[in-house]
């Protein structure tokens, strides 16, 4: 098995293990066996489960950050964020991006791998920001739009959690692409809309 098959047979034995035992409520042991590796193997890849998790989240926010690259250069640079978080998702990425969104907010060790995830993608996004504007870009101006955005980003997904409750079918991702929609429009208009 290659690196990256065993790596994703890592990551949806413990998405498998997590929707049928619950977070916490299961071993290495069992994440190994049901992946078909050692336990040497597991900690090769991953320092625990919920770590292994995050590749997930990783790989939406990769996206996101994906599509504001190939975005045109001469677009407003707001408008190439704002496009990025609210283009149509992949459904099944989606779909266990709100799944794990709504179980670490029953679990404090998996809410401190998503916020770190969060925190990753936020300094790659900088970066990329950087790079598109160039040296002479003011890193205060950068750091406040690549916060503010992910900032929304984070608010749709608990605003998500709390109207649904963490139930997945395809009118409540249908409803979270919504949210992504909806709270970048605050931040595109002033947040001048009346509470």
């Amino acid at each position: 098995m290659n690196k990256t098959a065993t790596r994703r047979g890592i990551v949806g034995a413990v998405l498998g293990l997590v929707r049928s035992h619950g977070p916490g409520n299961f071993t290495i042991d069992d994440v190994a066996a049901s992946a078909g590796i050692s336990r040497r193997t597991f900690f090769n890849y991953f320092p625990s489960a919920e770590a292994a998790l995050t590749v997930s989240m990783d790989e939406f926010l990769t996206g996101v950050l994906g599509c504001f690259e190939t975005r045109p250069h001469d677009e407003h640079i707001v408008d190439s964020m704002l496009y990025a978080l609210t283009r149509p998702q992949d459904p099944e990425q989606l779909a266990v991006m709100a799944e794990l969104h709504a179980l670490a907010q029953a679990n404090p060790e998996m809410m401190r791998y998503e916020l770190e995830t969060w925190d990753r993608a936020e300094q790659r996004i900088v970066t990329s920001v950087k790079q598109r504007l160039g040296e002479d870009a003011d890193p205060f101006y950068i750091s406040c739009l690549v916060g503010s955005v992910l900032a929304c980003g984070r608010s749709a997904f608990s605003e998500w959690q709390r109207r649904n409750r963490g139930s997945i079918t395809p009118a409540s991702l249908a409803e979270l692409e919504t949210l992504f929609v909806e709270a970048i429009g605050f931040l595109r208009h002033g947040f001048t809309r009346s509470p």
